[in-house]
């Protein structure tokens, strides 16, 4: 078997997506996921994926049993990253559904004792953001800050609230498997 590898999901959000991909451009040795919202937030924030393709594996969403999920159970993969993530991907995996590529990985890194390190679009109850023609100020609603908290208690399950915090955390856990 390779070296494991990072494995990092793309969803709807937009909160940051050009920081995060800047960053993820940066590492080495990953896999991306990228959800349909995924590629659609990509194009609205004029991020090519075949820059992306160009230097990562990319897996799209276009399977109903999401195949990929499997190399988490051949270890395939170290750490599995969502970021940016939707308020809807994060109430999904609090709920446990795994009824789409991303949740299917959350999940099925869960079982496998996989860490997952995960940045929700709704951390605070008024928060700056990012949209297509810069910035802008939203209000997380009440149930959106809930399943944030609630999947802050989930095992093998790091929950940052900034893109800073992000970058800090991926880039601890890669030290910690060199």
């Amino acid at each position: 078997m390779k070296k494991p590898r990072l494995a990092w999901a793309i969803t709807g959000s937009g909160h940051y997506i050009e920081e995060c991909i800047a960053f993820l451009l940066t590492l080495q040795d990953v896999d991306i996921y990228i959800s349909q919202a995924g590629e659609e937030v990509l194009k609205m924030y004029g991020i090519a994926l075949d820059d992306i393709r160009a230097k990562f594996p990319v897996y799209r969403d276009k399977s109903a049993s999401c195949p990929p999920v499997g190399h988490f159970y051949k270890g395939y993969y170290h750490t599995f990253v969502m970021a940016p993530t939707t308020s809807n991907t994060i109430a999904k995996c609090v709920l446990g559904i795994a009824d789409s590529l991303v949740t299917n990985l959350y999940s099925q890194a869960g079982k496998c004792k996989v860490p997952s390190i995960v940045y929700p679009c709704d951390v605070a109850p008024a928060m700056e953001t990012t949209a297509p023609g810069g910035k802008v100020m939203v209000y997380p609603r009440k149930i959106d800050l809930h399943s944030t908290e609630l999947l802050r208690s989930f095992e093998y399950t790091t929950v940052v609230d900034s893109a800073e915090q992000l970058f800090a955390t991926v880039t601890e856990r890669l030290a910690t498997l060199a």
